[in-house]
């Protein structure tokens, strides 16, 4: 049912357009290759035979496939962000297809510096055989979340394909600039009239993942006071030797994503601009419990109080933003949502795996919203690097698991 060579192809092609989100741009979205990744979607799916094809002013694409054989509720959706991160350029991406994997390290021909190891990704020891797509070193992939793009219109042309699986209404949804927190800013979930959702953002294969991080952004302004050098004394106020001081004081050994896993928290400053003058400090607070990010900014304050001591003249303000919140505490009032992903993984004699991520999805601001929406895999490996990589095999799989799905909730068992 699945078609691996035209799943390849969707995802070689979309991986190609440079969609990377700019954080701080004062347009949605923040950059012209997501309109244009959306507008390709847009022609796809008209291609395919779907009518009631959007794309918003803003680049959101929302699309139905019609329901087969099933009534009109519920309807299911499937979201996946057209953007990706702003750590690493997305910039003329060359992807490198490497057929039948037989095992070892991975060198990168654009970088040879940039080497896939197999000691840092044990998961490549269960994929011999596989057909990996990996980058060439120089730029991302932009698997999270090209890959989940590919999977859900693989999905919905497998539907419009075959006469036999039996599904009710089918909403696709793809979004932009998630990477920088605004992914579904412009979204109506009352338009989008689903009742449950699921985003294809995930890693390897196999997983539902039903909680993530609850998240803030910082921002930390260090102001100090400009003066020429040759006269500076007793009289210039060095922003930049009060921020280094502020970030310096922040918990590294236990509060840093460099030394934490599992379900530990952090504090993440990301970025740093300015000079004597000012300076300004990103930095995101992350937990699974909401009431951490409090004690986590209580911390900066107490830090910028420090650092005002100090560095006399210093001036330090602490601003915080809620950016998402953990899914877990949304997805208690539609059980289904987890019970079936784990029921249509069970259809298919695979086993799935409850995980959490310590990261955010649009699946966390779509629960938040009153709109369940548990994250699935799509067989993406080390986001946001050189080093990116994804297995079309997983991809498959993913593929597989939401046919499954609308038809598991087309029978909407108890």
């Amino acid at each position: 049912m699945i078609d691996r060579e035209r799943l390849l192809a969707r995802f070689l092609r979309y991986v190609q357009v440079d969609t990377t989100a700019v954080e701080g741009a004062d347009c949605y979205p923040s950059s012209p290759g997501q309109i244009t990744l959306g507008a390709m979607l847009v022609d796809e799916l008209r291609a395919m035979g779907i009518e009631d094809v959007t794309h918003s002013e803003h680049g959101i694409v929302v699309a139905t496939v019609p329901s087969r054989g099933a009534d009109a509720e519920p309807v299911v959706a499937f979201n996946a962000h057209v953007d990706t991160s702003p750590e690493t350029t997305g910039t003329d991406v060359k992807p490198q297809v490497v057929e039948n994997y037989s095992g070892g390290d991975l060198v990168l021909p654009g970088d040879t510096s940039k080497i896939i190891r197999v000691a840092e990704n044990p998961e490549l020891n269960a994929l011999h055989r596989c057909t990996l797509i990996t980058t060439d070193g120089t730029t991302l992939l932009g698997g999270d979340d090209k890959a989940g793009i590919a999977v859900i219109m693989e999905l919905a042309e497998c539907l419009l394909e075959n006469d036999a699986v039996v599904h009710g209404p089918v909403r696709l949804l793809f979004t932009c600039d998630e990477e920088i927190g605004c992914g579904i800013d412009h979204v109506s979930i009352e338009e989008l009239g689903a009742t449950v959702c699921y985003t294809l953002d995930g890693g390897g294969a196999g997983d539902v993942d039903y909680e993530t991080f609850s998240a803030d952004l910082a921002i930390v302004t260090v102001r100090g006071v400009n003066i020429h050098p040759s006269i500076a004394k007793d009289k210039m106020v060095n922003a930049i030797r009060a921020a280094s001081a502020f970030v310096a004081s922040l918990p590294r050994e236990t509060l840093s994503p460099e030394t934490t896993s599992e379900r530990q928290g952090f504090i993440h400053p990301y970025q740093i601009e300015g000079g004597v003058a000012e300076v300004t400090i990103r930095i995101i607070l992350r937990d699974f419990e909401t009431a951490a990010l409090d004690e986590y900014a209580e911390r900066l304050r107490e830090a910028a109080i420090e650092v005002e001591s100090k560095y006399s003249g210093t001036q330090v303000s602490v601003e915080t933003h809620c950016q998402y919140r953990n899914m877990r505490d949304g997805l208690v009032d539609e059980p289904r949502a987890v019970k079936y992903a784990q029921l249509a993984h069970q259809r298919l004699n695979r086993e799935a795996n409850l995980s959490i991520i310590r990261g955010g999805t649009d699946g966390s601001q779509l629960t938040e919203q009153g709109l369940p929406t548990p994250n699935l895999s799509t067989g993406q490996h080390n986001p946001h690097s050189p080093l990116e990589w994804a297995c079309l095999d997983e991809m498959v799989q993913a593929t597989e698991v939401i046919v499954e799905l609308v038809q598991v909730w087309a029978e909407n068992p108890g």
